[in-house]
């Protein structure tokens, strides 16, 4: 008898489906699993319940529990870059542009504290299965030339200085909020503030967009 090959799902390919479906069910209960326990102490048995499923039903869906893993996180990393195209950088003008930008990425940090909790148990593994994608890398391109396309706008209209790389200035603005986010517990406790407050977090909001800007200022 011949058996019945497994169909993997991807996180772009769930994303195009009912909310309700099974293998989103799976998905959305896996996020919450793999970011409460990490890829090692999340147990199948405990998303299938989650996601009112059976065993079979997940593994028919996603393979085996490393391939869920992956449609994850290409999930998330998925979700973030849609609400990121969704920002229109391109009608905007540069300043304000990036503006809006880093005060967005900083807001999605806040509200989504799973996305960075699956990342950072990723970098741990060395991003072993990030690795495996074979659309990682294509769902970021459109983001970079954005980013880029709107330096370049910035330095025509004599607002942006220039030799600036968009990927290095990706990255520092994904820094500055993520750093202060994933250690806000030790950081609250060394210099005896509360640091998750809505005023903190709002001066935060600020702090950065200043500290980006300014860098990008043409002298």
């Amino acid at each position: 008898m011949r058996r019945k090959q497994a169909v993997l799902v991807t996180g772009s390919q769930a994303r195009k489906r009912s909310p309700t479906a099974p293998h989103l069910r799976i998905l959305r209960a896996a996020t919450r699993a793999f970011a409460d326990r990490g890829l090692t102490g999340a147990r199948v048995a405990d998303i299938a319940a989650r996601a009112k499923v059976n065993k079979r039903m997940l593994y028919h869906y996603y393979g085996n529990k490393e391939a869920l893993y992956l449609a994850v996180l290409e999930n998330v990393y998925g979700e973030l870059l849609a609400a990121e195209s969704a920002l229109e950088l391109d009608a905007l003008d540069p300043i304000e542009g990036l503006e809006r930008l880093v005060r967005f990425l900083w807001e999605y940090y806040v509200a989504h504290p799973e996305f960075m909790t699956l990342v950072n148990n990723e970098n741990l593994h060395r991003a072993r299965h990030l690795k495996r994608s074979r659309t990682i890398r294509a769902m970021h391109s459109p983001l970079v030339e954005s980013l880029d396309e709107l330096l370049a706008r910035g330095r025509r209209q004599g607002v942006f200085r220039g030799g600036v790389d968009a990927i290095q200035l990706y990255i520092t603005i994904a820094a500055v909020g993520y750093f202060y986010l994933s250690n806000n517990a030790t950081l609250s406790t060394i210099f005896g503030r509360k640091l998750k407050s809505r005023r903190a977090l709002l001066e935060r909001a600020h702090h950065i967009a200043d500290v980006v800007l300014g860098y990008l200022a043409r002298p």
